[in-house]
């Protein structure tokens, strides 16, 4: 740990950070304990993990932040618990349809739109794809395929470091960092492209469950937690984030990486609570996209 070599604004910056991490875990504790009480069984469970992102990430992260060596593994811990919420976004999306009957029966004719982020939103060629169970199942397996292989693949990386064998940063074609990273960038973009495909379809018809919203907060911390975490651990291997001693430049890019993220994960926790703290029915989708044509008939 530094905190016994930190000046005093170290010290301030430490504590209100961690300040921040838990009243990022409380918020979160009362709101599951509103959405166990005010949730149908059969969503209760997604929906606690999809808020508790935000407040693991950050406690993660404040760990990382206070015991520095620990910070391989509490980066870990947090992307397992991220590939995790991935599928269960995906499950939130067809719950909130009704379930895989109620959404078959909305979309009987429907097609989905596969040329979309991240994968190929450039490939506008790509044909339209009936929604079936066969389709559903293979959105799913995207998500889950996320969920499965990358704690093996995090595993697998944290025997070879135990053997010498695995460098974080050192992405040389001869070591196993790069292929491993370069396998697991592959995955994440699959399991990305399944979601985003499911709510290119039904965000016009979730719009009365506030899906969009729901949606743009999963969106930032996957921005947040996988693109400005690499970034930053880029900017730090080829020192453009310059040592500061006793920090080298890798460790100084994880602190910077592991103080930003507290701070913007616990904005969303908070955030996330105003989102889904709302009054829930189990509507079918058909009678929400009826309430709202009758709303816009009575409209002058």
């Amino acid at each position: 740990s530094l905190s016994a070599g930190l000046d005093l604004p170290g010290r301030f910056l430490f504590a209100t950070l961690t300040l921040m991490t838990l009243i990022a875990i409380l918020v979160f504790i009362e709101e599951a304990a509103y959405i166990y009480r005010k949730i149908p069984s059969s969503k209760r469970s997604i929906i606690i993990w999809i808020n508790a992102a935000a407040p693991v990430i950050s406690t993660t992260s404040c760990i990382g932040m206070w015991i520095p060596r620990s910070t391989m593994f509490t980066d870990y811990t947090a992307a397992i618990f991220f590939a995790i919420v991935i599928h269960k976004f995906l499950m939130m999306l067809i719950k909130e349809c009704g379930g895989q009957k109620l959404l078959l029966r909305r979309f009987e004719n429907g097609l989905f739109t596969i040329s979309t982020g991240p994968c190929c939103c450039c490939c506008l060629c790509l044909p339209r794809v009936p929604i079936t169970r066969q389709t559903l199942f293979w959105l799913k397996v995207g998500t889950f395929q996320f969920a499965v292989f990358r704690p093996v693949l995090i595993f697998l990386s944290i025997v070879l470091w135990s053997n010498g064998d695995y460098v974080l940063y050192n992405l040389s074609p001869k070591g196993p960092a790069l292929w491993i990273s370069c396998f697991m960038g592959v995955l994440t973009l699959i399991a990305l492209w399944a979601v985003g495909i499911m709510f290119r379809k039904v965000r016009s018809v979730l719009t009365c469950k506030n899906i969009i919203p729901k949606f743009a907060l999963y969106q930032f911390i996957v921005v947040l937690n996988q693109l400005q975490t690499s970034i930053i651990n880029v900017l730090a291997t080829q020192r453009v984030i310059p040592c500061a001693p006793p920090l080298s430049s890798t460790a100084r890019g994880s602190y910077i990486s592991q103080q930003l993220l507290i701070m913007e994960m616990f904005l969303i926790t908070v955030i996330s609570r105003v989102v889904y703290r709302r009054k829930y029915h189990d509507l079918d989708p058909l009678e929400c996209m009826d309430e709202e044509a009758g709303e816009k008939k009575q409209a002058p």
